[in-house]
């Protein structure tokens, strides 16, 4: 395993971003000190994950969180799950499941204010659909909505309310609303994908990504149901969901491939617009709504999904037109997200399927080491790449989902469940 250079890479990244002061100057400025995505915190998960794989010390750790806290975290209505206490409260959860104590009180608080900021939300998100209007993407994503906080509470306190609340609202959510005379799923917004009004999608759109759409939303309802957390409906919220993605779902070479987002228009001729070969990333297409599809499936107990899930990812995964269009190395939309994706995936499979995808692996892995290129100099590229050091885009990021892609174990900890594939 040591001798992997993929796991070399990480641990260069690691070497690189080993203490604050050794990291770009934007990390810890500005807003990205309080983002998941983005700044120290994100960081800090890395060495968690490490630490807690026995990889690296616990006082990188530290460093990075100690330096992120000494301002306060903002909460309430200007935090979400990537953003602010929440988003704290997801780095110190995957802490202390391997300190236990550690980070108690601190844990105790966000707890307590993550849990109002839902009941919040929730109130919020109820009365809309009582008078019958849409959702803004923000309100259920997994970035910065209720998906996004139900995978937490998830993970903090299974059985507790907040989760079934915003299980509830979940089912909710995917029954249809009548809006100017047309039936659309409740999850369609009448903005753009970037959650502001935009031109160019007149009506609105339906959403189907991880990162911003229905599919964060199948993703929570099904690791919850695995999970054993069930609310009345829930079951046919999930069927409800795979319906929409059967319905839209369109070919490749080498299997199906979903749209990022439906239109008006495309509700209207039947088809979705045509469109170039997109990246399969976790943000939005094949490989992140296959993960879905595949918890789904194995929440329902329904084999047959299960396979065409799997297979779904194993074709996005070595059709040449869809890897061509992946040209980042990140994990959001990019190669580490991918091989990471491959290994989680891999875990839950069939085992002829599970060895398809780990044979796709070392083939992705590869792409983040330039011919000729060390570890190291890989590294250093990537730390002070135009992307960033952070989680989503950045280093950071790719030096953990390396982790689980280059070797066959499972994260020592929970740092992925923010991205709701496990």
């Amino acid at each position: 395993m040591s001798d992997h250079p993929a796991l070399a890479l990480s641990a260069s990244i690691a070497d690189r971003l080993a203490h604050p002061d050794l990291a770009p100057a934007m990390v810890s400025s500005g807003e990205a000190r309080q983002h998941l995505a983005l700044g120290p915190i994100g960081i800090a998960l890395l060495h968690i994950e490490r630490a807690a794989a026995g990889l690296g010390p616990w006082q990188r750790a530290h460093d990075w969180l100690t330096g992120a806290t000494r301002l306060p975290f903002t909460s309430g209505v200007d935090s979400h799950p990537f953003y602010g206490a929440p988003a704290l409260a997801h780095v110190l959860a995957c802490a202390s499941e391997c300190l236990p104590g550690a980070y108690e009180r601190d844990l105790d608080l966000l707890d307590r204010q993550t849990s109002d900021d839902v009941r919040r939300r929730l109130d919020a998100a109820h009365h809309r659909i009582d008078a019958g209007q849409l959702p803004a993407v923000a309100e259920f994503d997994a970035i910065r909505g209720l998906a996004g906080f139900g995978g937490y509470f998830l993970r903090r306190d299974p059985t507790g309310p907040a989760l079934q609340a915003i299980l509830d609202y979940c089912v909710r959510l995917t029954e249809p609303v009548t809006h100017d005379g047309e039936v659309l799923p409740g999850w369609w917004a009448l903005t753009g994908p970037s959650g502001r009004p935009d031109d160019r999608y007149p009506g609105g759109h339906g959403n189907n990504g991880m990162a911003h759409g229905i599919g964060s939303i199948l993703a929570l309802l099904s690791l919850s149901a695995c999970s054993g957390a069930v609310v009345p409906g829930q079951h046919q919220a999930m069927r409800t969901v795979l319906a929409w993605l059967d319905r839209w779902k369109t070919s490749t070479t080498l299997g199906p491939a979903w749209p990022y987002w439906l239109t008006r228009d495309d509700l209207h001729t039947g088809q979705p617009a045509a469109t170039a070969p997109r990246r399969p990333s976790w943000c939005y297409g094949t490989a992140g709504l296959a993960r879905a599809q595949q918890l789904a499936a194995l929440a329902l107990g329904d084999v047959e999904r299960r396979a065409q899930a799997e297979a779904a990812l194993v074709g996005a995964l070595t059709e040449p037109a869809q890897l061509r269009a992946t040209v980042d190395t990140g994990l959001c939309h990019g190669v580490t997200g991918l091989a990471h994706l491959a290994a989680r995936t891999a875990s839950d499979a069939s085992p002829d399927t599970a060895a398809e995808l780990r044979a796709v692996i070392p083939s992705l892995l590869v792409r983040l080491l330039p011919s000729g290129g060390s570890p190291e100099d890989a590294a250093m590229t990537l730390v002070h790449d135009s992307a960033g050091s952070g989680l989503l885009d950045g280093a950071a990021g790719t030096a953990l989902g390396v982790l689980a892609a280059a070797s066959t174990g499972r994260p020592s900890t929970s740092w992925d469940a923010c991205l709701l594939i496990a």
